[in-house]
């Protein structure tokens, strides 16, 4: 009875009915709560239902029920990502990456959840062994030059966003990196072109951050007046959008 609605579980989950995943999920663990793989599918859906709190105790459960599951683990790393313990998730994707070191994806997710923990040396660290691994690991390479930036290596960030460009033509995440290492590096002038160009094309967040960007290297720059035009947001946006400021 149980396999027959772990298949159901698992098409259910498949097309992405995730109420359903529950109410299934819920009648299996009421008869047998060891079953690992109804935690697992609970875990999931929930993670995607964006009940990540809910998630984790299903997700811990199936760890606990079969430690050995590396399916498991990755799962439990991204609830805990999910719900901002990044230095958690890091160590889980550390644990996972030390059990097949071959592996660059683990090692990846490590440095970008060591970066969401302000734990710059250890994402570099991180991410330099995952481009030991796959040189041409873009992923890595983007990694390699936002720790590097965040530890001041004007020289090494430059160098490793420029390969992630490189791998990633046009990519948003590897150009606003390359924009921060010239920064960093006192290439101002590039800098705040490139802020300039992600801001017209980004939305939302995104865009906010890079013209926060561009708004603090430009008051940095600039007399008086500049400093009047920077210090009102609203006024920095329109002479940003019109192409009214810039940096030599």
């Amino acid at each position: 009875m149980t396999e027959v609605a772990l298949s159901s579980v698992e098409a259910a989950f498949e097309r992405g009915d995730h109420d359903e995943v529950l109410r299934l999920t819920q009648a299996i663990l009421g008869e047998r709560p060891g079953e690992d793989a109804a935690h697992e599918f609970r875990a999931r859906s929930l993670l995607a239902m964006g009940r990540a709190e809910e998630a984790e105790r299903h997700a811990d459960d199936a760890v606990r029920l079969d430690p050995e599951e590396i399916r498991y683990r990755e799962l439990l790393a991204q609830v805990l990502a999910a719900r901002g313990s990044h230095r958690d998730a890091a160590d889980e994707y550390e644990r996972l990456a030390r059990n097949d070191p071959r592996q660059p994806a683990w090692v990846v997710a490590e440095a970008a959840e060591r970066l969401d923990a302000a734990q710059a040396m250890e994402a570099v660290e991180a991410a330099r062994r995952a481009v030991r691994l796959d040189p041409r690991n873009a992923a890595a390479q983007l990694a390699l030059a936002q720790g590097l930036a965040r530890t001041g290596d004007a020289r090494g960030a430059l160098q490793a966003a420029g390969k992630a460009v490189e791998l990633l033509p046009g990519d948003p995440a590897a150009r606003e990196a390359l924009a921060d290492a010239r920064w960093l590096a006192g290439q101002d002038g590039a800098a705040f072109s490139d802020f300039r160009a992600l801001a017209a094309e980004l939305t939302g967040s995104a865009r906010a951050r890079v013209v926060g960007k561009a708004r603090s290297l430009y008051r940095r720059r600039v007399g008086f007046i500049g400093r009047l035009v920077a210090g009102l947001p609203w006024l920095f946006d329109v002479a940003l959008r019109n192409g009214w400021v810039q940096v030599a």
